[in-house]
């Protein structure tokens, strides 16, 4: 689909009736054309009514700023919306962070490449240098900034400093633990792989957690980061089973190819305004 010509609206709200007629009819009197829909309540009763809504803009008789202006105004405001409206034409920035291993930013990168993550990527940071070649081939700038216990508050600046505005980051096994502060300026807009299935094995070291409790399932699941640690919305999960014959290698080696696969169904879902956040959970419209 040309991003030029179509727009998505993201809403959330309490449930009442008359919701999706109200956002539809408005839609329909500006020349709108739906063709995606999808929404969801918590409950049929005084739950939590969460919608997304992709339309074609190329008839659209008003500018998108008036659009969004009057959206506000004769919707959102009456029902007491939180809503997001994104045309496709401006795309995203992300930035990604790693440390040593390479395989889940690489995923991204290439896809990035093919064109199937329609963003723009600003930079990739590392704490460490490893990975300067293999993202250069890509084109895009390779920043490395240390990143200790001690110098957490001066890298997190650095940091801060290269990334400029960016639309959100990406932890692609980025090992490191960003502080409260850093994490409160991007709410849920900081998206981490983690090498579990959680909220199983937390923390470091998660395979290795995995083969001592000798597990029948290994995982690896995406979510948004927050101040507490593996505990943010999770976006996506997935498994792969696993026997007594497995040694840590081997769960290493199949738990690459998860996260790869999760990591980038979560980011291409992020962008395409598929996420609705629920307290500490998500409504995914995949």
């Amino acid at each position: 689909m040309d991003a030029n010509t179509f727009a998505r609206l993201v809403i959330t709200c309490d449930d009442r009736p008359g919701i999706v007629a109200a956002v539809t009819r408005f839609l329909f009197e500006r020349d709108a054309n739906i063709t995606e829909l999808d929404q969801h309540s918590t409950d049929a009763s005084g739950g939590r009514f969460f919608m997304r809504v992709e339309f074609q803009t190329d008839r659209l008789d008003v500018v998108p700023e008036i659009l969004g202006q009057e959206f506000g105004s004769q919707i959102g405001s009456p029902f007491a919306m939180d809503w997001h409206l994104h045309f496709a034409a401006r795309r995203l920035r992300m930035a990604i962070l790693v440390s040593r291993h390479d395989h889940a930013a690489l995923e991204l990168l290439w896809r990035w490449q093919r064109g199937e993550l329609p963003v723009d990527i600003p930079c990739v940071i590392s704490n460490h240098p490893d990975l300067e070649a293999a993202v250069a081939a890509f084109g895009i700038p390779f920043l490395h900034v240390p990143f200790s216990a001690s110098t957490q508050a001066a890298a997190e600046a650095a940091i801060r400093e290269h990334l400029g505005a960016v639309d959100f980051l990406v932890l692609a096994r980025y090992m490191r633990v960003l502080s409260a502060d850093f994490v409160a300026a991007f709410p849920n807009r900081i998206i981490n792989i983690h090498h579990s299935f959680l909220p199983a094995f937390v923390g470091g070291d998660p395979y290795r957690q995995a083969q001592s409790r000798g597990v029948k399932i290994i995982g690896a699941t995406a979510h948004y980061v927050t101040a507490e640690l593996d505990q943010g919305p999770i976006i996506e999960q997935d498994v792969v089973r696993v026997t007594h014959r497995h040694e840590l290698d081997d769960l290493k080696r199949l738990g690459r190819d998860l996260e790869r696969q999760v990591l980038a169904r979560a980011v291409r879902w992020h962008i395409e305004d598929r996420i609705l956040i629920d307290g500490n959970k998500t409504i995914v419209f995949a």
